[in-house]
């Protein structure tokens, strides 16, 4: 039986990744040895490396004066080390789910956060409007897509400062006008790589304006002058990264994606919002393309259990809810196929059918 991935992440990888990805793990660039024991300083994984900055740059349109990273310490490690390096008085922050939740814990610890606007108290089912960003904050921070609440950001916010952003589980799905940004991080587990590897977009410029000692890892000019290679870095991942990016490359480029990302959510919603039992748990407006979350309507809500459990039959696999919210969740990343979708579309339509 075809499995159909679901999970949030780690998550789904296009098959041209894996293919190469198990190949250099047994023949890594024909040098008899396999990626998982090569040197980082090699001259064959230092191309690697440059490559995949190369084309993260070319992916994204990224600007002279920023720096590709590979890091480690996943997106986790980019909350504190976002204000480590940018925070001198005051940031502003959108609360929009856990994640961004976990970023304004981090900052509060190295000056004053304006949290400009919050939808905890909707469980977060919806992205804050007509808020102020204070003119006098170093920078604005936001978690583009909410992987757990199923909500997103889908452009760059006009800001008056510099912006900030999480784009863990929505980068490469949409064009970024990068000048925007001080910095852009993503863990790759959702839309690049394996767990293991965090990519950095850093604006050269915005760093060494504070006064604190940084610690030396935390540092972003360590990475920079280092070229991502002051400690050793995920090997493994990165090669992987690599796969991705020309994946989306010969996929026609972010702008591609973005159109074919948007046609599998609208299928994907349209079948939930035209069901007798299921029903979507975010705003309509602010709907994620990349995690879409869905309830069973209240007066089938003791069905749930069976679906997952049919639908785990039926070759579905991590759609059941995070397990703080419940319910369902489909992650739509960029390697997910249309097919899957449309498999799930069917299992759902079959077990209504039933009930």
């Amino acid at each position: 039986m075809k499995k159909h991935n679901f999970y949030a992440g780690p998550s789904i990888l296009s098959e041209y990744t894996i293919k190469n990805t198990a190949e250099a793990v047994l023949n890594f660039a024909d040098t008899g040895l396999s990626i998982l024991e090569v040197s980082h300083r090699s001259k064959e994984f230092s191309a690697v490396i440059e490559e995949a900055a190369q084309l993260v740059k070319e992916l994204l349109d990224v600007p002279e004066g920023y720096h590709v990273l590979f890091l480690g310490g996943g997106a986790s490690m980019q909350f504190c080390m976002v204000p480590f390096n940018l925070l001198k008085k005051k940031a502003a922050y959108l609360e929009t789910g856990t994640w961004a939740v976990n970023a304004i814990k981090e900052a509060k610890l190295f000056g004053e956060v304006d949290v400009v606007a919050s939808s905890k108290d909707a469980n977060f089912s919806f992205i804050p409007k007509d808020f102020v960003i204070p003119t006098d904050a170093d920078y604005f921070h936001f978690t583009t897509n909410n992987t757990i609440f199923g909500t997103e950001v889908r452009k760059d916010i006009d800001s008056p400062v510099p912006l900030v952003a999480d784009m863990s589980s929505d980068i490469f799905s949409r064009p970024i006008d990068v000048s925007k940004y001080d910095v852009i991080y993503a863990g790759a587990q959702k839309n690049l790589a394996p767990a293991g590897v965090t990519i950095a977009i850093v604006k050269e410029s915005a760093l060494g304006q504070i006064e604190r000692a940084i610690p030396t890892m935390l540092d972003y000019r360590t990475h920079i002058k280092k070229g991502s290679m002051f400690n050793t870095p995920p090997v493994l991942p990165i090669f992987s990264a690599l796969q991705t990016l020309k994946y989306y490359k010969n996929l026609g480029g972010v702008a591609a994606i973005e159109k074919i990302d948007i046609e599998k959510a609208a299928k994907l919603y349209d079948a939930i919002d035209s069901s007798k039992l299921f029903v979507g748990t975010a705003a309509t407006e602010d709907r994620s393309i990349m995690n879409v979350c869905f309830v069973m309507k209240p007066e089938y809500a003791e069905l749930e259990k069976e679906f997952v459990e049919f639908a785990t039959s039926k070759g579905m696999v991590g759609i059941k809810g995070h397990r703080s919210v419940g319910g369902f969740r489909a992650s739509l990343y960029n390697a997910l196929p249309m097919e899957s979708v449309d498999a799930l579309i069917a299992t759902m339509k079959e077990f209504e059918a039933n009930h």
